[in-house]
């Protein structure tokens, strides 16, 4: 059995430039961290004893007979894509800290923990850049979703980091490196919340993506600011100037399409403007989901008494990225040629014990 833990993260600058079809022309790059907040992947070996091939435990409970019968799309894309088949059956549980489709990158940190875990549980390890770009491959290539490629590289190595995307293809990790009291510090002045609503991201990708070719030199601007970012952190002054630059952003990402900013994230980000927030980001392609506001401590209490009705997610910054924390590699033992009658009677009574106990792992 394999357990992998891959965090969610927060995007500050650069999002749009993360595209291939912008960065493969002028070049791309991003500033993000990952927070505390994680996806769990286990994954084992399904043992013999079960009618069905491969059980995939998500918002669903799937239990079918070949991979090309699973739904959820990117385990049975990353399972193909893997080089999986029905020779063997998998047993695959999802469980997230975080809802999906609310702008914390939950797709893409799937897709790598699922790289990862798999790999694994053919004894194999791989790295985080490596990791990265299977991830990248998986969702843009093999699936054809219309996503960037920052939320793959952050949830695979963790960190708060530069990211810069080549037009050769290259994808560089530069570590923000600045004291850890500046980090903190930056880190005291976010609020997340959530807005209670969830959206396809991809669907608002690619209405993005569509529009690039007139949103030149609002993505040049985006790309600027990653180094202004940067810059703010290394610097001597306070933090604040962070925040009055997550606010140009904002409203610079509004305009790359319609379908950024609904009626609701614009309500909420007035208020919390208005109760003493510097400035903030609706976190993702955009719709609706999750959100990040700069506060000074000073002005916490005021902007959760703004955001009453929405829920307030603390949070802490992780460095670790994805990782495997259990592996036990010892697959099932295949029943034995003589077996018989008696494997399909004990096959039998697998199936009733698997629905007494809830088909636990």
């Amino acid at each position: 059995m394999i357990i992998a833990r891959t965090p969610y993260r927060l995007s500050f600058f650069g999002g749009g430039t993360d595209y291939p079809a912008w960065y493969r022309r002028e070049g791309g790059a991003v500033l993000s961290t990952t927070i505390d907040k994680y996806c769990y992947l286990t994954v084992r070996h399904l043992p013999p004893f079960f009618p069905t091939k491969h059980r995939v435990v998500w918002s669903h409970v799937e239990t079918v007979s070949t991979v090309a019968e699973i739904l959820h799309p990117a385990v049975r894309e990353g399972m193909r894509f893997l080089g999986f088949d029905d020779a063997v059956g998998l047993e695959i549980h999802h469980q997230g800290d975080l809802p999906a489709r609310a702008g914390m990158g939950s797709s893409s940190a799937f897709a790598v923990g699922l790289v990862q875990a798999l790999t694994a549980l053919r004894g194999q390890m791989i790295g985080k850049h490596a990791l990265a770009l299977q991830a990248v491959a998986l969702e843009q290539e093999w699936m054809g979703d219309a996503v960037g490629s920052q939320d793959q590289v952050a949830a695979a190595y963790g960190g708060l980091n530069r990211i810069a995307f080549q037009p050769n293809g290259e994808i560089v990790v530069d570590p923000v490196t600045v004291p850890p009291a500046r980090v903190e510090e930056l880190q005291a002045h976010l609020m997340l919340f959530y807005t209670g609503t969830s959206r396809l991201a991809s669907e608002v990708a690619a209405d993005v993506v569509a529009n690039l070719a007139g949103n030149e030199a609002v993505l040049r601007r985006m790309r600027a600011m990653v180094d202004e970012g940067v810059a703010i952190l290394g610097g001597g002054d306070g933090v604040e100037a962070f925040g009055a630059l997550l606010h140009e952003a904002w409203t610079l990402k509004r305009a790359l399409s319609a379908r950024v900013a609904s009626p609701v994230v614009e309500e909420v980000y007035a208020h919390a403007i208005k109760a003493g927030a510097l400035g903030g980001k609706l976190l993702g392609a955009g719709g609706s989901g999750f959100m990040v506001f700069f506060v000074p401590p000073r002005r916490r209490d005021a902007v959760l008494r703004a955001l009453a009705g929405y829920l307030h997610v603390p949070f802490g910054f992780e460095r670790e990225g994805s990782r495997i924390i259990y592996y036990g590699p010892r697959g099932p033992e295949p029943l034995p040629a003589s077996a018989g009658r008696g494997a399909a009677r004990r096959r039998g009574r697998g199936e009733a014990d698997d629905v007494r106990a809830g088909a636990g792992a």
